[in-house]
C-alpha cells in the first residue's frame, strides 16, 4: 500500500530541516527480545505536521499508535529516525507538548481549579499570581466548568473530567496537544458533546494536534488528515486520507455528503484488508 502523501527524507543530513511544525522523519521503534531477537513495532515512519493543523492517527490494536505518540511526547525514545518539533529535536517530555490521556489523570485531593493551577504554577513560574489566576479562570471558563470549578474529581462527571484534562493540558501554553483515545472511556452521547467542545476550542485557538483514535466517524469529523497505520509487528503508514471539510464543521450537514461517506467507506476498507490480513 502507497500513501496518499510521501515524505522525502535523508536521515544524514539532519542539520537541514524541511519545513513544517512537527516533523517525524525515517522513525523506527524496536526491543530486544528474551531471545536476543529484535521485535519492531514502528518500522519507518515519515509525517510532517503544520502548527495549526489537526491529525488523528488510527490502526488496529498493536500497531504502535500510542507508541508513536508517546514518542513524539518525549516519553519514549525511538531506535532510530528523530522528531523534530518547531525545529528541535525531541528528546525529552517538556512543556511545548501536552498529553490529554484517555483516564484523566487528575489529582483526586485537589479541585478542578487547583489541578489545572497546579500546572500552571510548574510550568509558568516567572507569571504573577493574578496572571495565574487569570489563566485558570480563562480555561475554566473556555471548558464551561466554572460552576464546578471548586469540587473535587470525584464529584464530577467522566466528560468534565476530561475537560479538565484538556484545560490543564491548554492553560500552560503548549506548541502542540497530544491525545490519546482521549473520548475513548466516555459514553455516546458525552462523547458527542465532548468533541464539539474540543473542536470549540482548538477553531478558535488553534494549534498543533495529534489524536490516537479508534473511531473512524471522529477522525473524519474532528481532523484535517486521517493517518491510516497498517498493522503490527513492524507497522508503518500506509495511507493519509485528507478530510475536505472546511471549519466550522456542521456534523449533520458532513454525514449528509457524498464526500462524507466515500471517506468513510475508504478508511473502513483499509481497515478491513488489515484486519482480514491479522487473521
Amino acid at each position: 500500500m502507497t500513501k496518499s502523501t510521501s515524505v522525502s527524507t535523508n536521515a544524514d543530513e539532519r542539520s537541514i530541516r524541511r519545513p513544517g511544525f512537527l516533523e517525524i522523519e525515517n522513525l523506527v521503534k524496536s526491543y530486544r527480545t528474551a531471545d536476543g531477537g529484535e521485535f519492531v513495532v514502528l518500522n519507518g515512519i515519515d509525517l510532517t505536521v503544520s502548527e495549526d493543523e489537526y491529525i488523528s492517527v488510527i490502526g488496529h490494536s498493536g500497531c504502535g499508535k500510542s507508541t508513536l505518540l508517546k514518542i513524539v511526547a518525549g516519553l519514549e525514545k525511538p531506535t532510530s529516525g528523530g522528531v523534530w518539533l518547531d525545529g528541535r529535536e525531541v528528546r525529552k517530555p517538556g512543556s511545548d507538548r501536552m498529553m490529554v490521556f484517555q483516564h484523566y489523570g487528575l489529582l483526586p485531593w485537589l479541585t478542578v481549579r487547583e489541578n489545572i493551577r497546579l500546572a500552571v504554577d510548574e510550568v509558568l513560574e516567572k507569571a504573577t499570581r493574578a496572571e495565574k489566576i487569570g489563566i485558570v479562570n480563562e480555561h475554566l471558563a473556555m471548558v464551561n466548568l466554572n460552576a464546578a470549578a471548586d469540587k473535587y474529581p470525584d464529584e464530577i462527571s467522566g466528560g468534565m473530567k476530561q475537560r479538565v484534562g484538556i484545560a490543564r493540558a491548554l492553560a500552560i501554553r503548549p506548541k502542540m496537544l497530544l491525545m490519546d483515545e482521549p473520548f475513548g472511556a466516555l459514553d455516546a452521547l458525552t462523547r458527542g458533546k465532548l468533541q464539539r467542545q474540543v473542536l470549540d476550542i482548538w477553531e478558535s485557538h488553534k494549534q498543533a494536534v495529534m489524536m490516537i483514535t479508534h473511531d473512524v466517524d471522529e477522525a473524519i469529523y474532528m481532523s484535517d488528515r486521517i493517518v491510516l497505520m497498517t498493522n503490527g509487528p513492524a507497522a508503518t503508514i500506509g495511507e493519509i486520507l485528507e478530510v475536505p471539510f472546511e471549519h466550522p464543521r456542521d456534523r449533520a450537514a458532513m454525514r449528509n455528503s457524498k464526500e462524507y461517506y466515500d471517506l468513510r467507506n475508504h478508511a473502513l476498507n483499509f481497515l478491513d484488508r488489515y484486519f482480514t490480513q491479522d487473521e
